[in-house]
C-alpha cells in the first residue's frame, strides 16, 4: 500500500482498535491512521470502511479500556476526548445479552444496553417484561453467599438443578444480528381493544413490540410453585442486621453503564424493587408488577429477611396457600376477563393506591373542624426493673397530637402530658388470639427515643387510634382522606388474622395434599409438627378462601407493608464521633439510626427535616444537616458510600411523583438527587 507524504504529517499517529465481531472468538486488531481533529463518529466510519465487512454496525460503539468509559459523544475530537497512541479502543455491541433473575426466582435472558446508564437501561427492561413504575426497580449484584447453598453434612451428590430461563432474545440464535435498538425507544402507551376501548388483554400486551408478547406473556404474572422445604433450607437467610446489611451492598450506580461498573455478557444479576414506594397500583394493568411485588414480599417473610410474629406468618402462609391453589387451577389465568378486574377494583378501590408511599390525593383538610378521638386507654412507659403495668387514663388525639389526663373530667386542665407524634415510630403489638391490641410509639427527642406503649380494649377502638397514630407520624391529621380507608385496611388485616374459629376443620385429605413446610420460614417450621401447622395454615385460610387472585397477592402486599420493619433498609455505618459501628435504616420518609447489637432504634431524622445533604468523596462520608441545626455524618462501612447516597435522593425523587404526569419521569431530576456532585 503506497501512502502520500501528507499521511506522515506530523499530526497524525497510527491507533490499534479491537473489533469485537460476533462471529469471531477474539476480537481482531485493526490498525488506523489518524489526527487529533477527526472526531468519533469519523473514526468509527472509517474503521468500518477498513473491516470492510456488510453488516449493521448501528449498535457498534467504542469503549476506552484504560479510563473505562464509552465514547458515545460521536461529534467530540480524539483531541477533545484525550485519545492518544496508547490508548486501547475496542469497537464492540452496546446491547450484549444479561441474565436476570426476577423476584419471582425466574431467569429471563434478554438483551440490555451496556452503554445506557443503569436508570435507563432498567426502564428498557420493564419495558420488555411489561412492569410500569420502572423508576422502583434497579438492578443488584448479588453477594458470594447469595447463589451458594449451605453445606450439607452428608456428602450425597444431589443432581445439580437446572436453572429455568426464559429467552427473550430478539432472534433464536445467540450469533444473529442484535435486537433493533428502535425496541428500547417505544413510549409506554397501552394498546386498545378498538372495539370495546379497554386496554387489549388487559394486562398483557402494553407493549406490542415486547418478546413477551409472541411467547406465553402470562408467565411473569403468575406466581412460580411453592418450593420444597429442602429447597427453603438452602437458600441463604440473614441472621442478623449486619447480615441484611450485607444484602444491600450490591446495588448498582444508577448513573454509570454497566460496562463502567465491570458487569460482563451473559452475567446474572436480580432485578428487584429497590424503593418500597409502589405508586398507582392498578390490576388493569400491573398483572406482572403486582405479582413480581408479591413474590419479593413472599421471599422476604420466607427467607426472615423481614421479621414477623407467628401469627403474621400463618396469614402469609394462609395467603400463600390460596394463592398457589388459585394460581394452578386454569379457569383463574385468563386475564382478559374484564369482569374479574373491575370486581377485584371494585374491591380494591380504596386499597389500589394508598398501598403505603403511594401519594394520597391530599385534599384541602377543614381547618374549622378537625376531628377527634376521646377515650379510655392504658398507657406503659418501659423502665429497667419494673415490671410492665399499665395504667388507664383519658385520652384526647387531636391534629398530630395526643394528650392525657387522670380522668375525663380533668379534661379541660393541664394534661398529664402531651405527645407530638410528628416523626414518630408507630408499632403494632398485637396478637389478636389473646386479645390484645397495643400501639408502640417511639417518639424522637433530642437524646434518642422516647418510648411509650398505648392498650386498646377492642379492634374497633385499636384502627381507630392506630390509624390515628400512623397519619400523626406522616404530619396529616384525621380530616385527611387515607383516614377512613387506613381504618378499615386495619381492621381487615385483624380480620384475617381472627381465624374463624367456627368454620369446619378441613378434611383430612387437603391436609395430608398441603406441605405446610414450604409456606412457612424453616425456623418457624421446625418448631411445629407438619400436621399441627398444615391445621393451622387451614384454619387461617378459611377467612381468605373467598378472595379473587389479584386481591389476594395485593392482601399480601398490603399485609408485608404493615410489618413494622417494612420498607427499611439497612447499612453498617460509623457515625462522626463514634466509637463503634451502628446499623443505618433507610425509609422512604426516614433515616433510623440502630443499636446494631440490640437493634434498638436510637434516633430517627425525616427526610421532610432535611435541608441538605452531600457526600466528601475523599474520605467516603455522607454528611446531612437537618432543621434546628442538627447535623449528622457518617462513613459506610457495608458499601460503598454512593449507594445509601443515592438511595436517600431516589426516595426524595420518588415523593415528587403525582398523577398528571402520567408515565413521564424527570430522569435530569434523578440524577440531580442522586448523583452526589461527583
Amino acid at each position: 500500500m503506497m501512502l502520500s507524504s501528507s499521511d506522515f504529517a506530523s499530526a497524525s499517529w497510527e491507533l490499534i482498535v479491537r473489533v469485537d465481531h460476533p462471529n469471531e472468538e477474539k476480537p481482531k486488531e485493526v490498525t488506523l491512521r489518524v489526527s487529533g481533529d477527526l472526531h468519533v463518529g469519523g473514526l468509527m466510519l472509517k474503521l468500518v470502511e477498513q473491516i470492510n465487512v456488510a453488516q449493521d454496525w448501528s449498535d457498534f460503539a467504542l469503549w476506552w479500556e484504560q479510563k473505562h468509559c464509552w465514547l458515545l459523544k460521536t461529534h467530540w475530537t480524539l483531541d477533545k476526548c484525550g485519545v492518544q497512541a496508547d490508548a486501547k479502543l475496542l469497537f464492540t455491541p452496546q446491547h450484549k445479552m444479561l441474565r436476570l433473575r426476577l423476584p419471582n426466582a425466574k431467569t429471563v435472558r434478554l438483551r440490555v444496553s451496556f452503554s445506557a446508564v443503569v436508570f435507563k437501561a432498567v426502564s428498557d427492561i420493564c419495558k420488555i417484561l411489561n412492569i410500569r413504575r420502572s423508576e422502583e426497580l434497579s438492578l443488584l449484584k448479588p453477594s458470594g453467599d447469595y447463589f451458594k447453598k449451605k453445606k450439607k453434612k452428608d456428602k450425597s451428590n444431589r443432581e445439580p438443578i437446572i436453572e429455568d430461563i426464559l429467552n427473550l432474545e430478539g432472534s433464536p440464535t445467540t450469533s444473529g444480528p442484535p435486537v433493533s435498538p428502535g425496541l428500547y425507544s417505544k413510549t409506554m402507551t397501552p394498546t386498545y381493544d378498538p372495539i370495546s376501548g379497554t386496554p387489549a388483554s388487559s394486562t398483557m400486551t402494553w407493549f406490542s413490540d415486547s418478546p413477551l408478547t409472541e411467547q406465553n406473556c402470562s408467565v411473569l404474572a403468575f406466581s412460580q410453585p411453592p418450593q420444597s422445604p429442602e429447597a427453603l433450607a438452602d437458600m441463604y437467610q440473614p441472621r442478623s442486621l449486619v447480615d441484611k446489611a450485607r444484602l444491600n451492598a450490591g446495588w448498582l450506580d444508577s448513573s454509570r453503564s454497566l460496562m463502567e461498573q465491570g458487569i460482563q455478557e451473559d452475567e446474572q444479576l436480580l432485578l428487584r424493587f429497590k424503593y418500597y414506594t409502589f405508586f398507582d397500583l392498578n390490576p388493569k394493568y400491573d398483572a406482572v408488577r403486582i405479582n413480581q411485588l408479591y413474590e419479593q414480599a413472599r421471599w422476604a417473610i420466607l427467607l426472615e429477611e423481614i421479621d414477623c410474629t407467628e401469627e403474621e406468618m400463618l396469614i402469609f402462609a394462609a395467603l400463600q396457600y390460596h394463592i398457589s391453589k388459585l394460581s394452578l387451577s386454569a379457569d383463574t389465568q385468563d386475564f382478559a376477563n374484564e369482569s374479574e378486574v373491575d370486581e377485584v377494583e371494585a374491591a380494591l378501590s380504596n386499597l389500589e393506591v394508598t398501598l403505603e408511599g403511594g401519594k394520597a390525593d391530599n385534599a384541602l383538610e377543614d381547618i374549622t373542624d378537625i376531628p377527634k378521638l376521646a377515650d379510655h386507654l392504658k398507657l406503659f412507659r418501659p423502665k429497667k426493673l419494673i415490671l410492665k403495668a399499665f395504667k388507664q387514663y383519658w385520652f384526647i388525639f387531636k391534629d398530630t397530637s395526643i394528650a392525657y389526663f387522670k380522668n375525663k373530667e380533668l379534661e379541660q386542665g393541664e394534661p398529664v402530658e402531651k405527645l407530638n407524634l410528628r416523626g414518630c415510630e408507630v408499632v403494632p403489638d398485637v396478637n389478636v388470639a389473646g386479645r390484645k391490641f397495643g400501639i408502640k410509639l417511639l417518639i424522637p427527642v433530642a437524646d434518642g427515643m422516647n418510648e411509650v406503649y398505648l392498650r386498646c380494649d377492642h379492634e374497633n377502638q385499636y384502627a381507630q387510634w392506630m390509624a390515628a397514630c400512623i397519619l400523626a407520624s406522616k404530619g396529616k391529621t384525621m380530616a385527611d382522606s387515607s383516614y377512613q380507608p387506613e381504618v378499615l385496611n386495619i381492621l381487615s388485616f385483624l380480620r384475617m388474622k381472627n381465624r374463624n374459629s367456627a368454620s369446619q376443620v378441613a378434611s383430612n385429605n387437603e391436609t395430608m395434599e398441603m406441605n405446610p413446610e414450604s409456606f412457612v420460614s424453616p425456623r418457624c417450621a421446625k418448631k411445629h409438627k407438619s400436621k399441627q401447622l398444615a391445621a393451622r395454615i387451614l384454619e387461617a385460610h378459611q377467612n381468605v378462601a373467598q378472595m379473587p387472585l389479584v386481591e389476594a397477592k395485593l392482601r399480601f402486599i398490603q399485609a408485608w407493608q404493615s410489618l413494622p420493619e417494612f420498607g427499611l433498609t439497612y447499612y453498617l455505618v460509623r457515625f462522626k464521633g463514634s466509637k463503634k459501628d451502628d446499623i443505618l435504616g433507610v425509609s422512604y420518609n426516614r433515616l433510623i439510626r440502630i443499636d446494631a447489637a440490640t437493634g434498638i432504634p436510637m434516633t430517627t431524622w425525616r427526610f421532610t427535616n432535611m435541608k441538605q445533604w452531600n457526600v466528601n468523596w475523599e474520605i467516603r462520608q455522607v454528611a446531612i444537616e437537618f432543621d434546628q441545626n442538627v447535623s449528622i455524618a457518617f462513613t459506610c462501612l457495608s458499601a460503598d458510600c454512593k449507594i445509601v447516597h443515592e438511595y436517600i435522593g431516589g426516595y426524595i425523587f420518588l415523593s415528587t411523583r403525582s398523577k398528571d404526569q402520567n408515565e413521564t419521569l424527570d430522569e435530569d431530576l434523578f440524577h440531580k438527587l442522586t448523583g452526589g456532585q461527583e
